[in-house]
């Protein structure tokens, strides 16, 4: 049955636990739907294949979008090691495959103390960074060759814990601007047999949890 919708949508502050295979924009565009509201933005997007936090400012609380995305991040996922992606990400074509080396709990210590505090992190070039007013991934997506600059991040925790032979737990308390498939990317270019990241849930965002948010049903 046809519903009628509201035409002055709600003001506020929505989280949404976002599942896998949607968008960012996916979600936007239902919640625009379900309450009506059309000034609907998300304050720090999410890739198609994580899940967890989407924190959404609606009406008059759009004002707030970049004070929300200024805040620190919590993150847990996983890597794999040993194959390299085109995106960093599960969701890549393969690039290389390398043997993964031995591991123990003194090297996963050791890379978390190199990957924490500020570093330079170079983004993926699959990402929504900007080169010459055009953004990477499409560029990335013409087949152009992309290359992004360095730019300062600052990671205030991360932990990895070995699972398998190759594959690692990562969970990270990371400042804006931190792109978790980099920091995979380059823990397994640390490792010299390249990695990527398998799975990505953003826990938190500033004062917000996942385990306060909405489900998209």
């Amino acid at each position: 049955m046809a519903r009628k919708r509201a035409t002055n949508g709600p003001d506020g502050i929505l989280l949404v636990d976002k599942p896998a295979g949607w968008t960012s924009h996916d979600v936007v565009a239902k919640v625009r739907w379900l309450l009506g509201q059309p000034r609907t933005g998300h304050a720090g997007t999410l890739d198609p294949f994580a899940t967890g936090l989407l924190v959404l400012c609606l009406g008059q609380a759009t004002r707030l979008s970049e004070y929300v995305m200024a805040h620190e991040k919590t993150y847990t996922g996983e890597i794999v090691l040993g194959i390299a992606t085109d995106t960093a990400d599960c969701e890549g074509a393969v690039t290389a495959r390398r043997p993964v080396p031995p591991l123990d709990g003194a090297t996963l210590e050791r890379l978390a103390r190199q990957f924490t505090g500020r570093i330079a992190q170079v983004p993926p070039a699959y990402s929504a960074v900007k080169v010459a007013g055009q953004r990477a991934y499409d560029l990335a997506r013409q087949g152009k060759a992309v290359e992004l600059a360095a730019r300062p991040v600052e990671v205030f925790e991360l932990q990895l814990t070995l699972l398998a032979a190759d594959r690692l737990r990562i969970d990270v308390r990371c400042g804006p601007g931190t792109y978790i498939r980099s920091l995979a990317r380059d823990i397994g270019e640390a490792l010299g047999c390249g990695a990527h990241l398998a799975s990505l849930r953003r826990l938190r965002s500033g004062r917000f949890a996942v385990d306060e948010a909405w489900s998209v049903e």
